[in-house]
This record gives C-alpha cells, sequence and structure tokens, in this order.
C-alpha cells in the first residue's frame, strides 16, 4: 500500500523547531483531507497540523513533549484507506533537547539564607536543622510549625527535608527571595542587574484547586513579569468624542459588508489614528536597548486578542500605515479569525512595534495595559458610552448627547516622557474625534 510522511511544515521564516503538545489522531484512525492530525507549538504560537491527503494513521514518528525541526517526518500515513494498519520499519526518533524560551530576563527561583535567633524558639533545634533552615530561608515563625517527629516533639533532619516540598501548603506566613536577573545589552558591553522580590507564600484550603497553567499562559505570565521589571510604566489618560465614527460606522457597516465581505468594526479606524499619531510622534515607534534607542522605520501594529482559552495573543499588521480602511479591515478580520482558530504563524506574532488592545470589548471604561515588550507604549480603548457633553458652536455652548470613549496609553517612562506620551495621546484622540463623516469606504 502507498504510503506519504507527514512533514513538520515551516512554521515562517524565524522557526526551525516546533514541540509536539497533542496528538488528535492515534495510530489507525482514519484521516480525511486537511483534518487536524495533531496540535504542535512553537516559543510564539500554538498551530494545528493538517493532513494534505487521505489515509490511515500508520505511525507516530514522535511522542508528545517532542521537539522536532522543520521539515522533518513526524507520521506516516497510508493512502489506501481499506488496507490493514501496518507498522513501518522506521529509525528511532532522535531525542530532542526541550525547547527554551528566550526572554529579556532571566528568572531564577533562589532561596535566601535567613539569620535567625533561636533564642526566641518554643523548642529545641538541632545545629543541623537550624543549618537547613537558614540555607532555605525558612523563618523562626516558619520553623515553629513544622510537626517534630523527634524525642518531645523536636524536628528532625528528615522532618524539615520532607518539609521542604510542601512549603506553602499548610498555612505558614514564611516569604522566599525570587531573585531576577536582567541582562541589558548596550554599547559598553553587558550590564548585569539584580533585584530581590519578598514573594508570600501560598496557602492552600481543603476545598481549593490548584490548576496548573498551560504553556501559553506561563509564557504569558513571565513575558508580563518580565517587561514590569524592565519598563518603568506610567499610564495617562484622555475622554476622545467618537461620535463621528459611530456615525459614520453605522452608515456604512451594511453595504461595506455587502460589496467587501467583510465586518467593518471600530478597530481598524483606531488603527488608521494610531498610525497617523505615530508619523506626527515617531519616537513613540521605538525599542530601548541598554543606552540606546532604536528608531523604528516601519509602523507594525499588534492587536491583543483573547482567545477561547483565555489566553492573549498578539497578532501584527506589518506596515500598517500603507493601508486604506478596507486593507485594515480585512487584515483585522483575518488575524482575528484566525487567532480564534489556532491558525497563526510565528511570523504574524512578532515585529510590533506598537500594541492596540480593546479592554472595551468587556465592558470595561478604560485600562492600564502592561507594555509588551520590547515597545516602549501600548493603546487600550474603552467602551464607547453616550454621555452629555458640551458641544461648542458659533452661536454659543450647546449640550447635547455624544459617544465618548476614554484612551489610556501606558509607555515606558525611560524614554518616552510625560510630554511625549500625553502629546501622543491627545493627538489620537484629535484624529478620532475629527473623523470625516462623509467619506468613502
Amino acid at each position: 500500500m502507498a504510503q506519504q510522511e507527514l512533514i513538520m511544515p515551516k512554521m515562517g521564516e524565524s522557526v526551525a523547531e516546533a514541540t509536539i503538545i497533542k496528538w488528535v489522531k492515534n495510530e489507525g484512525d482514519k484521516i480525511k483531507i486537511d483534518e487536524t492530525v495533531l496540535e504542535i507549538a512553537t516559543d510564539k504560537v500554538d498551530s494545528e497540523i493538517p493532513s494534505p491527503f487521505e489515509g490511515i494513521l500508520v505511525k507516530k514518528l514522535f511522542k508528545e513533549g517532542d521537539v522536532v525541526q522543520v521539515g522533518k517526518a513526524i507520521a506516516v500515513i497510508s493512502s489506501d484507506v481499506g488496507a490493514t494498519v501496518e507498522t513501518p520499519k522506521t529509525e528511532s526518533p532522535v531525542k530532542q533537547e526541550t525547547i527554551a524560551v528566550k526572554h529579556e530576563v532571566v528568572k531564577e527561583v533562589t532561596v535566601a539564607a535567613v539569620k535567625q535567633d533561636f533564642s526566641q524558639a518554643n523548642r529545641f533545634y538541632s545545629p543541623l536543622v537550624k543549618n537547613i533552615a537558614k540555607q532555605e530561608g525558612i523563618a523562626l515563625a516558619e520553623l515553629e510549625g513544622v510537626k517534630g517527629t523527634g524525642k518531645d516533639g523536636r524536628v528532625t533532619k528528615t522532618d524539615i527535608l520532607n518539609y521542604l516540598p510542601n512549603r506553602g501548603k499548610g498555612g505558614s506566613t514564611s516569604t522566599v527571595v525570587e531573585k531576577t536577573t536582567q541582562h541589558t545589552a548596550n554599547g559598553n558591553g553587558s550590564a548585569h542587574t539584580q533585584i530581590n522580590i519578598q514573594k508570600p507564600a501560598i496557602s492552600v484550603g481543603g476545598g481549593d484547586e490548584i490548576i496548573e497553567m498551560d504553556r501559553m499562559r506561563k509564557l504569558i505570565a513571565d513575558h508580563m513579569v518580565m517587561s514590569k521589571h524592565v519598563s518603568p510604566h506610567v499610564t495617562s489618560f484622555v475622554e476622545a468624542d467618537v461620535t463621528n465614527m459611530v456615525i459614520w460606522r453605522d452608515k456604512v457597516k451594511s453595504a461595506f459588508e455587502k460589496r467587501e465581505g467583510e465586518k467593518m468594526t471600530f478597530t481598524p479606524l483606531f488603527i488608521e489614528a494610531v498610525t497617523k499619531a505615530i508619523k506626527d510622534y515617531p519616537m513613540i515607534n521605538v525599542s530601548v536597548d541598554g543606552h540606546n534607542i532604536i528608531k523604528r522605520k516601519n509602523i507594525n501594529i499588534g492587536l491583543a486578542a483573547a482567545l477561547p482559552s483565555g489566553n492573549l495573543i498578539v497578532p501584527v499588521i506589518r506596515n500598517a500605515d500603507e493601508r486604506n480602511l478596507v486593507g485594515l479591515a480585512k487584515a483585522v478580520n483575518d488575524l482575528a479569525n484566525r487567532a480564534r482558530a489556532n491558525k497563526l504563524l510565528p511570523d504574524e506574532i512578532q515585529g510590533g512595534t506598537f500594541t492596540l488592545t480593546n479592554v472595551g470589548g468587556f465592558g470595561n471604561v478604560m485600562g492600564t495595559p502592561i507594555i509588551n515588550q520590547p515597545q516602549v507604549a501600548i493603546l487600550a480603548t474603552g467602551t464607547i458610552k453616550k454621555k452629555p457633553a458640551v458641544i461648542e458652536t458659533p452661536q454659543g455652548d450647546l449640550i447635547g448627547i455624544r459617544h465618548m470613549m476614554f484612551l489610556s496609553l501606558s509607555y515606558d517612562h525611560r524614554v518616552v516622557d510625560g510630554s511625549l506620551g500625553g502629546s501622543f495621546l491627545r493627538r489620537v484622540a484629535d484624529y478620532m474625534e475629527n473623523f470625516d463623516i462623509n467619506r468613502p469606504f
């Protein structure tokens, strides 16, 4: 019977390998063309791998968790759907190293030795137990809560060693020290900074549920912590009158969808205003490398999108300033749809120079977003609400019902001062407020 190899596809120019996270099909299963066979992950995005032909999965060449190079065979599929399953002779896959995720900040959790005054102890502790407690950062108050099995309830070496893996599960009030090492390249070499952070121990009650983070949530968590360590965040706010945008969209959305086969959301309108403001204030479109500022030539807008799993992903519209509203609408809809379906390529979620996040989609009026490194600013758009507002006219001021929206800009205070951040944010609002209500699409 004819057999075909399922190849690990190329996931982008910068991606050389991927991790198999789940086999959707098992050996012996029938597979249709374009039916998902397995799910893979790079350090950027999760994806599904479909079968380019119909048949039966006769052999998996790698296990879940294995890292596979792009271009290597990952499974064998028989094109004879009526044949019995045969296991072909294949070479044993080479054991791959675990994929590594590189960040600007390398985190290593260590336990700091603590100085103790054991004269205040309520029971006797041997020198060995005292030494272990010091080296493991166990405070006296925590040590007093360790159950001892020795004579008169003394804590033995075995007691304290058995206690260590379960720290935090019994209501302890101790803390551990997380040492974050930040390596920053600059013109003179590598700068090295250490920050000690006190992390409280977490107690777990009887009815509590422990849920391990999935791979993507772990990456997000590390990235968010890293961003807060790298950039001193400042957030500015303005309230924009987006009535013209609302009226224009309501007027054209049906005709736009009929002509283009796409929905016209507010996001393309927001992106257009942002790209115009970036051209006016190009120093908001930069990155920081040590004591050097990298001024970006291209304007690549990242769109923070919530996934059905609750995780977050940020696909990027490259050269957004070169697209008209139709092009922006198509790009926004395409990236959003493929993000929800795990169809994004790794190259499509990197290279962003500025990020936009719509907290208004969840009914929030404003937010203080965390900068998406190595960018220096991120804009949050709030929900659009009708409000009474003062309208200035040549005949005098009037009170009218307007569509208002808060904009919040978080920026890196190392290179973006309040003047630049505030002026840029105000300019974005100006472009939104001066939107041409009669413009064609």
